[in-house]
């Protein structure tokens, strides 16, 4: 759901969640209250949120409050279609002023009352520090990296793709990269940048998402991409630019079809 995305858009950890991550017994309460840390078994976690009755994870729009983003200025990548064009569609309902960058538009996307720039695939460096900054023109309030890719394959050691990999690795995690380094290079960010990715990335989580491996391409990209946003936080920090990176969840997109069979059991339907 776009708005679990877009409310969580926070320039630090609370105080109050730094104190609760640094007691054990209420990281891992059964409290959703005190609650630090999630579950890595995402079916169990949707099944703990239907037993708790808990309303924000099972319906977002009981606590989500857009309001404030409202004449904000924001650029989305990759909001032609799936979770980006969720995205738009919410700052287009809450009043944001939307700039959405890609390689193409959508008749959905076209629909909307959006700047778009086509043209500009996130792993075309030149197209990036060239088309995309010349064609945003002022500051932005929020960058928010969403383009992204999952190949459609399962892969494992029997089919594995090498080609493949790359172009997941420089999409996921060398793009969102290009993208913030030009906009903040150009002086064209004046606000948070945030980075769609993955719990993917976690290795710990690894074991209990995936016990026999596979989807090398896949989880080596979302593992650079965390890494790199962690790096890119501690560089912008100086300069009071926010870095956030977003786990939005196993969404019913055209990028997890290939395991359309579990979209069920981890999340609620779109309503």
């Amino acid at each position: 759901l776009p708005s679990v995305v877009l409310g969580l858009v926070i320039p630090h950890t609370p105080r109050s969640l730094q104190q609760r991550a640094a007691q054990p017994s209420m990281a891992v309460s059964d409290d959703p209250a005190t609650r630090v840390y999630s579950l890595a078994d995402q079916v169990a976690r949707f099944e703990r949120a239907k037993a708790e009755k808990n309303e924000r994870w099972l319906d977002i729009d009981s606590v989500f409050d857009g309001s404030y983003l409202k004449g904000k200025r924001v650029l989305v990548t990759g909001g032609n279609q799936g979770l980006g064009l969720a995205i738009v569609n919410e700052l287009v309902t809450q009043g944001a002023e939307t700039i959405v960058v890609g390689r193409r538009s959508s008749p959905e996307l076209d629909a909307l009352d959006v700047k778009v720039i086509t043209g500009v695939d996130v792993t075309d460096t030149a197209a990036v520090n060239g088309k995309m900054v010349e064609e945003v023109g002022e500051p932005v309030d929020i960058v928010i990296n969403n383009a992204g890719y999952f190949w459609v394959e399962q892969e494992s050691l029997d089919n594995l793709n090498f080609e493949e990999q790359a172009k997941q690795i420089d999409i996921c995690a060398m793009g969102p990269l290009r993208v913030s380094s030009a906009l903040q290079k150009a002086g064209l960010v004046k606000g948070s940048i945030i980075i769609i990715s993955s719990q993917a990335g976690s290795a710990e989580w690894r074991f209990t998402q995936n016990p026999e491996g596979g989807d090398y391409g896949h989880h080596m990209s979302r593992a650079a991409c965390n890494i790199m946003g962690v790096l890119l936080a501690q560089e912008l920090k100086a300069a009071g630019v926010p870095v956030v990176m977003l786990h939005p969840g196993f969404n019913r997109t055209g990028m997890t079809a290939k395991y359309a069979e579990i979209w069920d059991k981890v999340r609620p339907a779109f309503r």
